[in-house]
C-alpha cells in the first residue's frame, strides 16, 4: 500500500496524533482531522481544552478507583447506594455498563485490569490488595465478581475468591447469561442486568471446577 502523501505538514501531524488512539487507523484519523478543519475555531478550542482538562484534572476515587472529579466519586458518596455490596469490575467502562442496566444499587471496585501472565500482568499490578483491605475494614456483606467470562476473568475471579474466602463476606458471581468468552462491556444491558440479578454463590462454580 502506498504511503499517504500530505500537502500540509500540520495536517500530517494531526493525523499522526489521532492515529495513536485505539481503534483509529490513518484513514479515520484523516477524516477526523479534516472534520475539525471545517469547524469554528471556538468549537475546536473547546474540544482541545476538554481533552486537556480531562487529562490534567480527572482523578481516581480513593475508595473504588473509579474515574472521578473529586477524591470520592459520586457513587461512593451517594447515601442512597448500598455500601455493604461491592461489585468488582475490570475497568471504568464496566462500571458504566453495569450502571446502564439500572439493576445494581451497590458500590464498585475497579481492578484496573485482569491477571494475565502472558501479558505480564500479575495480582500486584491490580487493586486486589485495596479490595481486600475494604473487606477487612468491615461493613461489607457481599462481593460480586463481575469480570468478563474469559480465561483472564476466570483466573482473576479464582484469585480474588481465594484471598477473600475466609473473611466474613458472601462472594457471588454473575449468572452465565454473559456467554463464555464475552467481554463485559459488550454485553447488552438486558443480559447483563439479568446476570446481576440472578448472580450465584461463587463457591458453586469453584466446586464445580474442582
Amino acid at each position: 500500500m502506498n504511503e499517504q502523501l500530505y500537502s500540509s505538514g500540520l495536517l500530517e501531524n494531526a493525523v499522526n496524533e489521532f492515529s495513536k488512539l485505539p481503534g483509529i487507523g490513518k484513514k479515520t484519523a484523516l477524516r477526523l482531522a479534516l472534520h475539525l478543519l471545517k469547524q469554528e475555531v471556538a468549537a475546536v478550542r473547546q474540544f482541545g481544552e476538554a481533552v486537556i482538562q480531562l487529562r490534567n484534572e480527572a482523578m481516581y476515587c480513593k475508595q473504588c478507583m473509579n474515574l472521578s472529579d473529586s477524591e470520592i466519586c459520586e457513587i461512593c458518596s451517594n447515601p442512597r447506594r448500598d455500601h455493604s455490596m461491592i461489585c468488582v469490575v475490570e475497568s471504568i467502562r464496566d462500571v458504566m455498563s453495569v450502571e446502564n442496566t439500572m439493576q445494581y444499587h451497590g458500590v464498585y471496585h475497579v481492578l484496573g485490569g485482569m491477571i494475565s501472565p502472558m501479558d505480564g500482568v500479575g495480582p500486584s499490578d491490580l487493586t486486589i490488595e485495596e479490595l481486600e483491605n475494604r473487606v477487612r475494614a468491615g461493613n461489607i456483606s457481599e462481593i460480586i465478581l463481575a469480570l468478563s467470562a474469559t480465561m483472564e476473568g476466570d483466573t482473576t475471579n479464582f484469585y480474588i475468591y481465594r484471598k477473600l474466602k475466609d473473611l466474613p463476606v458472601k462472594i457471588s458471581t454473575l449468572a452465565r447469561g454473559v456467554s463464555i468468552g464475552d467481554e463485559l462491556e459488550y454485553a447488552d444491558q438486558v443480559t447483563l442486568g439479568r446476570s446481576i440479578v440472578n448472580r450465584q454463590p461463587f463457591e458453586n462454580i469453584f466446586n464445580r471446577n474442582g
